[in-house]
């Protein structure tokens, strides 16, 4: 059973009875393509590349004494990091010498003292 298209259709679909598209006009029809694959590349992956890089960085330089903030929105002091594994024990409570286990990938920042002053008194 042959398949028939009104030969205006047949034409816009297949391309027949029209001249080949010239250089200029196929990168006219690929630009707007590449437009939008640059600007998806500049704003979604390359900003959430270096936001992984920079928890990277935090990560391969965090060390013992270190005050941390957790994901989870516990502050501690850094006991021990155990890369190995995975896990950071942090000291949660001085006093009653409270430490708990938390996984590394769990740390989200890195406290200076400006931060710390401003953390413990709000």
């Amino acid at each position: 059973m042959p398949f028939f298209l009104p030969s205006t259709a047949g034409a816009l679909l297949f391309g027949q009875g029209q001249a080949p598209a010239t250089p200029q006009q196929l990168i006219l029809q690929v630009l707007p393509f590449l437009l939008v694959g640059v600007a998806a590349w500049t704003l979604l992956y390359k900003p959430e590349r270096e936001r992984l890089k920079r928890q990277q960085d935090l990560l391969s330089a965090l060390k013992k004494n270190d005050r941390v903030l957790t994901s989870a929105g516990i502050y501690g002091t850094v006991a021990n990091v155990d890369r190995d594994s995975g896990r950071v024990t942090l000291k949660v409570d001085d006093a009653a010498n409270v430490k708990i286990q938390v996984a590394l990938s769990s740390i989200a920042s890195v406290l200076d003292g400006s931060t710390e002053s401003a953390a413990s008194s709000g």
